[in-house]
């Protein structure tokens, strides 16, 4: 793990705190294929619990995903809609909460500003909760998660499930942290809001 990051001052309101996930590889199993319907819709193990974990723990947690199967007309966007309700009442059976999903539909020759690596898509979130995305973790499992966050100012994470462990090996660089899955990495972004608290009282 690196060394500490800067303390965080994404401050949504008294005691809040904003973090954004990716989603294929990181909160649910990805597939080469696509995820195309709410039954391909997999948990990775521990997942769920990590999400109830940060939620529990004072994060307001959001995904940010690029979804190219909609350009590519694998899936629509109500079909992706019903994947995502999956996804939330998912996690609030297991106790978290997902409080947005935040969606790419575009393609890699589409030019957007939105797809991942490009910042639109956090910005997006930024502005939608009226913060700063500075010093705001970012859990992916891919260069271009970690990117869009450098370009933000917030703060990249990599998990080694999905393609995690590929970033790892062919493109990690310093200042990224990296932990094994999503309920490593939610264990010790607790730890330390939990530690930065005390510390105030």
């Amino acid at each position: 793990m690196s060394p500490a990051f800067p303390a965080l001052e994404n401050s949504l309101g008294s005691g809040m705190r904003l973090i954004i996930l990716d989603r294929d590889g990181v909160i649910n199993k990805d597939s080469a294929a696509y995820i195309k319907s709410p039954f391909e819709w997999t948990p990775l193990p521990g997942s769920l619990e990590a999400i109830a974990e940060l939620f529990n723990g004072g994060y307001t947690v959001v995904v940010c995903t690029n979804q190219s199967g909609i350009s590519r007309r694998l899936f629509n966007a109500t079909t992706l809609d019903a994947i995502h309700e999956k996804m939330k009442s998912a996690s609030e059976r297991t106790g978290g909460h997902i409080d947005g999903v935040f969606v790419c539909p575009h393609g890699p020759d589409d030019h957007c500003s939105c797809r991942k690596p490009e910042p639109g898509l956090l910005l997006r979130v930024g502005a939608h909760y009226g913060i700063s995305l500075h010093g705001v973790p970012v859990v992916g499992d891919s260069l271009r998660d970690l990117e869009a966050a450098r370009r933000v100012g917030a703060r990249p994470i990599l998990v080694l499930t999905g393609n995690g462990r590929q970033t790892l090996k062919n493109h990690c660089r310093d200042g990224v942290e990296v932990y094994n899955d999503l309920a490593d990495a939610a264990r010790a972004l607790v730890l330390e809001l939990e530690t930065k608290n005390e510390r105030k009282e």
